[in-house]
């Protein structure tokens, strides 16, 4: 008699009955290893046998899922590959699908068989589906046994009935699953067990059932991605060290009223919360966040000379290099009258006055360090550093911001800056251990600023336009998303834009600025742009962050398309700067989907980067607005942020009461075990214990 394996949550997949070591391999791409993950991997839809929908029922633009039968099929030749259609249809009407360069496709589908289509319905001569998902349900006779049946995330070499059945086989032989939420909770929400659950999600009898399953896998997903959040928010206000800052002083004094502008209302209070932080022998983990243009930089430098005036150092590190030198050369003059000493550290300076500043640096002969990703080199070492000011947090992941932390004999305050308003999920889950202050002001004497859509197909008519305005002495950015042409993209490049202006515009009045330029080159090209040598800079996205020259009043940005909403806002900040009023021209490509060009008439109707916040985060989702995973906190499989705002904050309010009450978990045995299981990655990258 054969061993018989007890199936646990953490049992390899590859040991379910059916599954071997060649299907694990498959489903391991979907990062399914374990059972726990296997019954974890949610079905993406459901279709409802109780209530089919007929052909002649689809709406232009929705999702849809049909059951229909093969009624013809056709493959073309097209350059990029052969192009697969299929007639299909019930009763009651006809819909196309095709399936674009999938010659695997090519003589599977016969006229007769039982086709499901689910995918969005487009119109081209009749309703069609652009590359729909598809089952043939004839080879699946248990598709017609369910009233529910469940639809999952696929992968190459697996089909939905194979993930159906690995499910069902892990549901049928699993001895038990351990509860993970404490009994009050359930109680408090009248949540089902853990294994009842994803029974209803997996195995449902009626929609309700994956409702109740689903609420109650949402929650437990926030409820521990904010556990992690308390961790390390814990972490941070319990940290080693800390020392209270002067914060009222000579320098603070001199540098206020030095200012050539008066502070709004929402910088002064900033500065309170801030210098509250500082005043107290802990170290501070704060978010400064605001509108573009909104004048954080201000705010930050002022902290950075509380430091100072306490016979210390401050630190703010930069994602580029324009950046770094913009703050460094642009607040030099303010900075020089208050009598602190500041200094510029980036990759591109030569090897003899680069090794001199980090000389200086390590002395504590110098006060106020500039720099970029150069600041964090294992070899440069600060004689005291109290402050560091990471701007642009987005770009830079959790382990970045500790490795310039990490930098001080003791813990150094920390001021994070972001260039785009956040919307406030993102706030309470991806900056959630930070406290967080707004700016929503604007400064006083900020004229106008208008922007238009114009097609490509009258960038001659623009290019004129600009010209005009150039010889009235105003100064442009015109941007484009690639640098050079690409045979993949039909999209216009900074070099061949730079090309096209040249009819229009004088050659020497005019600088290209890129990202695989040598540094010194972008420097120039910037310097002899805000000096006024030149008025038109042909850029790519390069100069995205915090360049500030007041006299640029005209931006064009090509195939704005290709860039999100909050991306497009901190591009448009760049102009709108000065008392001159302020044109942005967004120039779009023909065949623009009707999507996004409303997404892009969105973005022209309203300066409030706030509300394009939330909408970028609507349309693109928090994983394309957080770029890479180096925020350290897993990425959410289940809940949304946007839909499941209500629920967020929720768990958010649950766990941090938890935490607040047993900040080490003792009484909570279950949740402890359960975040080390499951997040041991982002417990390490966090730096929690």
């Amino acid at each position: 008699m054969g061993l018989v394996l007890s199936i646990r949550p953490d049992t390899s997949v590859q040991y379910l009955k059916g599954i071997g070591p060649k299907r694990a391999a498959r489903l391991a791409k979907l990062g399914i290893r374990t059972v726990e993950d296997l019954l974890f991997h949610l079905p993406v839809r459901y279709i409802d046998r109780s209530n089919p929908q007929p052909v002649s029922a689809v709406k232009i633009g929705e999702e849809t899922t049909l059951i229909t039968r093969v009624q013809g099929t056709n493959v073309r030749r097209t350059r990029k590959g052969p192009l697969v259609q299929v007639l299909a249809g019930d009763s009651s009407g006809q819909i196309t699908a095709v399936w674009f360069n999938r010659p695997d496709l090519q003589g599977t589908f016969k006229p007769g068989e039982t086709l499901l289509l689910s995918g969005q319905v487009t119109f081209y001569n009749q309703p069609q589906m652009v590359n729909p998902f598809f089952e043939r349900l004839d080879e699946n006779p248990d598709f017609f046994k369910s009233p529910i049946f469940a639809v999952y995330p696929l992968t190459e070499g697996l089909g939905t009935w194979e993930v159906r059945r690995a499910v069902a086989r892990a549901l049928d032989d699993l001895e038990g699953m351990t509860e993970t939420l404490p009994r009050h909770i359930l109680d408090k929400y009248e949540f089902p067990d853990i294994l009842a659950a994803l029974r209803a999600v997996h195995r449902p009898q009626r929609m309700t059932d994956v409702n109740r399953g689903l609420s109650r896998l949402r929650y437990e997903e926030l409820f521990f991605f904010e556990i992690l959040v308390g961790f390390r928010r814990n972490a941070l206000e319990y940290a080693a060290g800390g020392q209270a800052l002067e914060v009222e002083g000579s320098l603070t004094e001199g540098f206020l009223s030095n200012l050539p502008f008066q502070l709004t209302g929402d910088q002064k209070k900033a500065i309170e919360e801030i210098t509250a932080d500082l005043s107290v022998p802990r170290p501070m983990h704060r978010l400064l966040q605001g509108d573009v243009g909104s004048g954080k930089t201000v705010v930050a430098l002022h902290a950075m000379l509380c430091a100072v005036q306490s016979g210390r150092q401050a630190a703010m590190m930069a994602p580029t290099e324009i950046l770094a030198e913009q703050h460094f050369a642009g607040w030099q003059g303010i900075l020089a009258e208050t009598g602190a000493r500041a200094l510029l550290l980036t990759g591109s300076l030569k090897g003899r006055e680069k090794e001199e500043n980090r000389k200086r640096i390590a002395k504590g002969a110098v006060d106020m360090i500039f720099g970029t990703h150069a600041l964090i080199e294992e070899n440069v070492e600060f004689g005291d550093l109290a402050l560091v000011v990471v701007d642009e947090q987005h770009r830079f992941g959790v382990l970045q911001r500790a490795a310039l932390s990490a930098k001080g004999e003791v813990t150094p305050h920390v001021l994070v800056m972001s260039a785009t308003p956040i919307p406030r999920t993102i706030t309470l889950s991806y900056y959630g251990d930070l406290d967080v202050s707004v700016i929503k002001e604007k400064p006083a004497g900020r004229a106008e600023r208008t922007t238009k859509l114009a097609y490509d197909s009258r960038s001659a008519g623009v290019y004129r336009w600009l010209a005009e305005r150039i010889e009235r002495g105003e100064r442009a950015y015109v941007v484009c998303p690639l640098i050079e042409e690409s045979e993949k993209l039909e999209v216009s490049s900074a070099k061949e834009t730079f090309e096209e202006l040249k009819t229009f515009i004088k050659p020497s009045r005019m600088a290209l600025i890129h990202g695989r330029m040598k540094a010194d080159q972008r420097s120039l090209a910037m310097q002899r742009f805000r000096s006024g040598e030149i008025q038109v800079l042909v850029s790519t996205t390069v100069i995205e962050v915090g360049v500030d020259v007041p006299q640029a009043t005209i931006m064009i940005i090509r195939h704005p398309e290709r860039f999100g909403l909050a991306q497009l806002h901190q591009l448009r900040g760049r102009i709108g700067r000065g008392p001159r009023p302020s044109r942005c021209v967004l120039l779009l490509p023909s065949g623009l989907s009707p999507q996004a060009r409303e997404r892009l008439k969105v973005f022209a109707a309203t300066e409030d980067g706030f509300k394009l916040a939330e909408e970028d985060l609507r349309v693109r989702g928090p994983g394309q607005i957080m770029g890479t995973r180096q925020h350290g906190l897993p990425d959410l499989r289940i809940a949304d942020l946007l839909r499941d705002r209500n629920t967020l904050e929720a768990a958010r309010d649950d766990a941090f009461s938890i935490l607040s009450e047993d900040p080490r978990l003792s009484g909570y045995p279950r949740i402890a075990t359960t975040v080390r299981r499951r997040h041991s990655e982002s417990l390490r990258m966090l730096g929690v214990a």
